[in-house]
């Protein structure tokens, strides 16, 4: 069987334009090219792709795809996907602790208990993503931030962590209200958004805020992992676009 693009954007929950941005970096080719450029995928395809959506999932960047793809070249498809199967049961556990970590600190707020620092960040590891992060903005930009997490004391984490959940709930709230993305509530929320980033060392300044800022907006809708911290009631990306048009729209402005 084959598919179009569109068919297997739609499948995979991901979009057209990133399948053919992993088509230009070499990581996944159409079967063949139909009138008008429409690309068609084959079940071959389609598994390599299931593959790299596992790979980014993990938190592998794209170089670390290709790498992983070519050295498993000519493993047999079932080998290759049953080591995706143990990294992302890996994953899960991992996701579990911090689970269990952030419903304790919960418990702990509310009860007005004192919260274990021991117990706090299990879960917790930003190293899991050092690959992309290099990839993306470089070795140093990785290197500072890494440098000023490890430096802050453990309240300080926990006020750090505060604050970007009070301001995915801000922007959760407007998506959800119905102003436009361009209003002068969601450009001061976009706003508020910046200074935060801002706040990290290593982030780009001058010139290359710009792109970073817009750049960040459209991860934030491209990859799950980032969109589901401004997931709406309604479910979906909705609320995730709706931070990247304002970012957007307030880096055309102000940046």
């Amino acid at each position: 069987m084959e598919w179009s693009i569109q068919e297997v954007a739609r499948s995979a929950g991901t979009t057209s334009r990133a399948l053919r941005h992993y088509e230009a970096v070499g990581l996944l080719h159409p079967v063949r090219v139909a009138s008008g450029g429409q690309r068609i995928y084959d079940s071959a395809g389609l598994l390599r792709l299931q593959r790299i959506l596992v790979l980014r999932r993990l938190g592998v960047g794209l170089p670390g795809v290709a790498r992983i793809l070519d050295h498993t070249e000519g493993t047999a498809p079932a080998d290759a996907l049953e080591e995706h199967v143990a990294a992302l049961q890996a994953e899960r556990d991992r996701l579990t602790r911090q689970i269990a970590a952030v419903e304790n600190t919960i418990t702990a707020l509310r009860g007005g208990e004192e919260m274990m620092m021991n117990t706090m960040f299990d879960g917790f590891d930003h190293t899991a993503y050092r690959d992309e992060v290099e990839t993306r903005w470089g070795a140093n930009a990785y290197a500072r931030s890494d440098a000023w997490w490890r430096g802050m004391s453990a309240d300080e984490k926990i006020g750090w962590q505060q604050r970007a959940a009070e301001l995915a709930r801000a922007w959760i709230a407007a998506a959800e209200s119905g102003v436009e993305s361009d209003s002068p509530s969601a450009l001061a929320l976009a706003e508020r958004h910046v200074r935060w980033l801002a706040s990290v060392p290593g982030t780009p300044s001058g010139a290359n805020m710009r792109a970073y800022v817009t750049g960040l907006g459209d991860m934030y809708v491209a990859d799950p992992r980032f969109g589901a911290n401004y997931a709406t009631a309604a479910g979906g990306s909705a609320g995730a676009e709706f931070v990247r048009a304002a970012l957007h729209a307030y880096a055309e402005r102000e940046l």
